[in-house]
């Protein structure tokens, strides 16, 4: 099994660390202390993988700079402009890209970076003997092996090609709140399994989204349906 491990959550959160006291910063201070937690939960995902897996190779991802999405909308995670970043952020995605050898790239996002990975040697090896690690739900938009491996959930997710279907264009409704992506606002999961009731292949599900977008949009669907699908669409290619 060959593990592509998107390492940017983790990054972030073996930045931050439990406050006890009210008056407690948030994050660590000290990069030895970052580290540590980085390494020893990376090692633990892994080694729960290696109990049920034979672990050929691990290829790890983090701390792509800049972003194309950003060029299509302004508002493309502009809700994140006030969120407080850990100090030591860029330092530990700099210890990883050292230390992991991690693959990373400019004007597209870590999980582009991913994709294309798991794209190119899932053609090669077979989707069975690759395995995305991240609780990122947009891998979901693939047919693939993907391990969440959230305290929550640490669950092996086996996604078939119709699920990654109906995934992604689920997620053309519901948008993406994390990066300010909505389109449609009000609708959500129950909208969507009962809008795409009869829909089962790729055509089926953009002509009725596409119907979607001109009820809501008119004379600017066309516009709007692409520059919802260039936010969300993962690039393979």
């Amino acid at each position: 099994m060959i593990l592509l491990f998107d390492a940017d959550s983790l990054v972030f959160a073996s930045c931050c660390r439990q406050k006890n006291l009210p008056d407690e910063l948030p994050f660590y201070t000290k990069l030895e202390d970052c580290i540590t937690k980085f390494d020893e939960q990376f090692m633990k995902i892994v080694n729960d993988l290696e109990e049920k897996y034979d672990i050929e190779k691990i290829i790890t991802f983090n701390g792509c700079k800049g972003n194309f999405r950003k060029l299509i909308t302004r508002n493309y995670k502009a809700n994140r402009k006030k969120q407080e970043l850990p100090p030591l952020l860029h330092d530990m995605h700099q210890y990883v890209k050292d230390t992991y050898d991690s693959k990373f790239a400019f004007g597209i996002e870590t999980d582009d970076v991913v994709a294309r990975y798991w794209y190119t040697l899932s053609q090669e090896f077979g989707r069975d003997n690759v395995m995305i690690i991240s609780i990122d739900k947009d891998y979901k938009q693939f047919p693939c092996l993907m391990y969440n491996y959230h305290p929550k959930h640490k669950i092996v997710l086996d996604i078939t090609e119709q699920e990654s279907l109906y995934n992604f264009y689920e997620q053309m409704i519901m948008g993406d709140t994390a990066d300010n992506v909505n389109y449609f606002r009000g609708k959500g999961k129950a909208f969507a399994k009962n809008y795409f009731v009869n829909c089962k292949t790729k055509y089926q599900y953009t002509k009725m989204l596409y119907k979607l977008f001109k009820q809501q949009y008119k004379s600017k669907a066309r516009e709007k349906y692409i520059e919802c699908y260039s936010l969300l669409k993962l690039r393979t290619n």
